[in-house]
């Protein structure tokens, strides 16, 4: 089978590359998938520099998520073959075929293509775990979203709306501006440069933001301390923008706002009962139509160098997916 494998790590995707090998067996309580679409995420580019927290041992094949068909699977598991299902492991998904435990796979929602249901899994729970499970979101409250270009940080944005928020977008790009309003119905787009906290306090009249999501952290989470409405919450995804920041505990102290680290996949490892009720919500709503993961451009697996060189570059708005 085809399969993307880092076979070493690298500042310039020079370790990386496709390469052919034996379509994998799979083991107890796992599935065998034929792979439709996988979708690109941050950590896949990190992970070909060694710079994101799971450090696979080398050489492993790319891939956090993909949607497909099950090949094989236990009699027991829940799964036949034949069945579309999405989701994904650490590894894997940039193949061919990919084996993943069976907890680890939801049935792919009624209405909704591969591409589509392999952007759903890591963008989509992430946001369902921050702004829901560990945010409390109640409809009505505003929320202010950073990277929202990015495919996490749209996933937030809709979903917020989806649940009665008010939202407030924003871009570290001028040029993505116009883009990110059209591809999301957020209440206001604006730049996250300097002190947006003026404007963040023109929008919500003087009330700030009740949740803050920030996948980029740096000056970006510097400047968001200053936009948390007393009892809310600055939810820490991600650190996109390279710097991790630093807090002085007196600012959440006299601001009385809490600052909570939202690990979505370790989440749902600790708290599988919860895990897998965040899935089933998040499958859900895609079946009622009232997710829909917004694809960038679809790409063949052989041309992952254009799609990972894009996210580097930051052109994406939404989501890659590869196709093998």
């Amino acid at each position: 089978m085809k399969a993307l494998v880092v076979s070493s790590l690298s500042p310039d995707l020079s370790g990386v590359a496709l390469q052919a090998l034996p379509t994998p067996t799979r083991g107890s309580a796992e599935v065998l998938v034929r792979v439709r679409a996988a979708s690109l995420n941050f950590p896949d580019l990190l992970m070909t520099k060694g710079e994101y927290q799971l450090k696979p041992p080398l050489p492993f094949v790319a891939g956090l998520e993909f949607a497909g068909e099950v090949v094989e699977a236990d009699p027991d598991s829940g799964f036949a073959p034949g069945d579309a299902v999405y989701g994904g492991n650490k590894t894997g998904a940039f193949a061919e075929y990919a084996v993943v435990p069976a907890r680890a796979v939801t049935r792919m929602p009624h209405g909704i293509g591969f591409p589509a249901a392999a952007a759903l899994g890591a963008a989509y729970g992430t946001a369902y775990t921050g702004l829901v499970e560990i945010g409390g979101l109640k409809a009505g409250q505003w929320v202010l979203i950073h990277g929202a270009s990015g495919g996490v940080g749209l996933a937030a944005v809709e979903l917020a709306k989806r649940l009665g928020a008010h939202v407030i977008a924003t871009t570290g790009s001028p040029e993505k501006v116009e883009r990110l309003k059209a591809a999301s119905d957020a209440d206001a787009v604006i730049l996250a440069e300097g002190r947006f906290r003026e404007q963040v306090a023109e929008l919500t009249g003087g009330a700030l933001c009740d949740l803050v999501y920030d996948p980029v952290g740096g000056d970006i989470f510097d400047e968001s301390t200053r936009c948390v409405a007393f009892g809310g919450k600055l939810l820490v995804i991600g650190f996109a923008g390279g710097r991790i920041a630093d807090i002085s505990t007196n600012i959440p102290l006299i601001k009385g706002f809490s600052v909570v680290g939202v690990r979505a996949g370790e989440y749902a490892r600790r708290f599988p009962d919860r895990g897998r009720a965040i899935r089933e919500a998040v499958a859900t709503l895609a079946a009622d139509g009232r997710l829909n993961p917004h694809i960038d451009r679809t790409l063949p697996l052989e041309n992952w160098r254009e799609a990972y060189q894009a996210m580097a570059d930051r052109q994406i708005v939404g989501k890659i997916v590869l196709e093998p």
